[in-house]
């Protein structure tokens, strides 16, 4: 019998799962402010950048803020929400960030397929809204990043598909990450504003028109080009 190798987790997951257990027990509350890098390493018996890795995957999932000269404050969350592993939230990580847009295009490209079959007129209007400001929120580039990523949910809501949504819902968090990165990345490197909102038409067009086969595709293209040209800046 071949037994599974256990790997190890690294001192900055410890750390971090050490955390979301104390918030999770009620040791840390909502708002409760974090001791600073020093104090907590000197606690956890750690090296500060052990800490700092942690606290970023932390915010990555949306558990802690980072208030500029006051520290670091636990966010209100939903505990059942906790389904991913801590170690997937550090997505400044290479091999991170291509393992969540491999789950992506498996998620996604599915979903628009499903959407172009079932949504109902009120999917698209919400679709609709988030390219509208998409188009429009030229300098305002939070608003284009919140946008996208409404555009991506628009579309597992409009699959009628509970399990989707859950799983979108899952990685939301991550997705919002990445897709404020891979913007900067794509709007200050490659000028691409124009062609990323022409990508999302293209989506939107083949879902609206009921073309399954080809929503999927312009989903899948628009996530490998967005891909490609990231990982070439990385």
């Amino acid at each position: 019998m071949k037994y599974k190798r256990i790997q190890p987790k690294k001192i900055y997951e410890q750390v971090a799962d050490s955390i979301i257990d104390m918030i999770k027990s009620g040791s840390l509350q909502p708002g409760d402010k974090l001791d600073s890098v020093e104090k907590l390493a000197a606690n956890f018996e750690v090296g500060r950048s052990a800490i700092r890795e942690a606290l970023s995957g932390l915010r990555s999932m949306g558990l802690i803020e980072m208030r500029q000269g006051e520290g670091t404050y636990v966010k209100t969350f939903d505990a059942k929400r906790f389904t991913l592993p801590v170690s997937t939230a550090f997505l400044m990580k290479r091999q991170d960030v291509q393992e969540l847009y491999k789950v992506r295009k498996i998620l996604e490209a599915g979903a628009a397929r499903l959407a172009a079959e079932n949504y109902e007129e009120a999917d698209l209007l919400e679709m609709e809204r988030a390219l509208v400001v998409m188009e429009h929120a030229k300098g305002k580039e939070a608003l284009a990043e919140q946008a996208d990523t409404e555009f991506h949910l628009a579309i597992a809501k409009a699959t009628h598909i509970n399990l989707l949504n859950h799983l979108m819902g899952s990685v939301a968090e991550l997705m919002s990450e990445t897709i404020r990165e891979t913007r900067q990345i794509l709007l200050y490197t490659e000028d691409r504003a124009d062609i990323l909102f022409q990508e999302h038409q293209r989506i939107f067009a083949a879902i609206k028109d009921r073309r399954a086969d080809q929503a999927e595709e312009a989903m899948y293209d628009h996530l490998e080009k967005v891909e490609a040209i990231v990982f070439k800046h990385l």
